[in-house]
């Protein structure tokens, strides 16, 4: 999958979470029982929407060339499924329960390295997404002029996720495309955390943190979900590996619920520091990815294909999976 495809999709979370923080800004002003029932009638809401695309998704979402008889020709068919096999090694069609591939998938360091990525946008993101206009409002704006001050940021991001993926596309190369996104994070966090304390006095420069922090935010999720599946031979570890990042990726958000403490604003050094701490280890991930996988690659380049012909049969090789000398690594 292209990082341009990924930024696209990650691209229609962007409103919802404006909503979501427009929502707990409009609920603020309700009382307590009357904020329950509006909170639980929306999430009911959401709830069913979710669950009705889910099943459309089962109905409708084709799966292989072989399932879609109705807009492809057995010619197609053909083609795609053959293409299929000469590129992965792999029947596209898998059936049953494999624990073989479920194991190979959690026992991949790669993986774990990619979701210490993930985390750098994901518990940021969540906390920032509810706290914002708590925050702007910190900077002396009223509740309406605070929401509308939410926009630019998300704005910002949206172009951004988007503008680093077409880059990261045509260059080939992941790291760098998710690493300057990182450090923009660290440096807004950074500012914030120093200068949060006397925001009224410093609101350009904390506005323009914010911004930066939705600039290096949204790259980088599209980034480390295109490098994931770029590394992964065997289509069926690959659709679990794309479940597993995103789940235990996501799960970074329960931290990030929690770190901004309404008793600590303005200076929220809980939520700033935490931020910037899962920001700084996302950054080292990527590097250490990166330096693994560029050792990687050096080390197969050592053997010629003669050697590999001698070393392995064609059978062992495909086992091999990614560990293929034949195998070369995306950066």
């Amino acid at each position: 999958m292209a990082d341009k495809d990924t930024a696209v999709m990650h691209l229609e979370d962007l409103p919802g979470h404006g909503a979501s923080a427009a929502d707990l800004e409009f609920l603020s002003n309700f009382p307590p029982e009357a904020k329950k029932k509006v909170l639980r009638k929306i999430f009911i809401i959401e709830g069913l929407v979710t669950v009705f695309m889910a099943v459309l998704c089962y109905l409708l979402l084709l799966d292989s060339p072989s399932l879609s008889p109705n807009w492809l020709s057995q010619d197609e068919i053909r083609y795609l499924e053959v293409r299929q096999l000469v590129s992965n090694n792999h029947s596209g069609h898998h059936k049953g329960f494999n624990k073989k591939i479920i194991f190979s998938v959690l026992t991949d360091w790669k993986i774990y390295l990619l979701i210490l990525g993930n985390w750098s946008n994901a518990v940021p993101n969540y906390a920032l997404k509810f706290s914002m206009p708590e925050i702007i409002k910190s900077m002396g704006y009223k509740s309406a002029t605070a929401q509308l001050m939410t926009i630019p940021p998300y704005t910002v991001g949206a172009i951004s996720a988007y503008g680093f993926s077409v880059f990261a596309d045509r260059f080939s190369w992941r790291m760098p495309f998710i690493v300057i996104p990182q450090c923009s994070l660290i440096a807004s966090f950074g500012i914030l955390f120093s200068k949060a304390a006397s925001i009224e006095s410093n609101i350009a420069l904390c506005y323009f943190a914010i911004c930066l922090a939705c600039f290096g935010m949204y790259p980088i999720l599209p980034g480390v979900n295109a490098w994931n599946v770029c590394n992964i031979v065997n289509p069926h570890k690959r659709a679990v590996a794309i479940g597993y990042l995103i789940c235990v990726g996501n799960a970074g958000g329960i931290i990030g619920s929690y770190i901004y403490k309404s008793d600590e604003k303005p200076r929220y050094p809980t939520g700033y520091g935490t931020s910037l701490a899962f920001a700084a280890a996302g950054l080292v991930a990527a590097l250490s990815l990166e330096f693994c996988l560029w050792s990687a690659n050096k080390g197969k380049a050592r053997l010629t294909l003669s050697e590999i012909e001698e070393l392995y049969t064609e059978e062992q090789l495909r086992d091999m999976e990614e560990k293929s000398p034949l195998f070369k690594y995306t950066l």
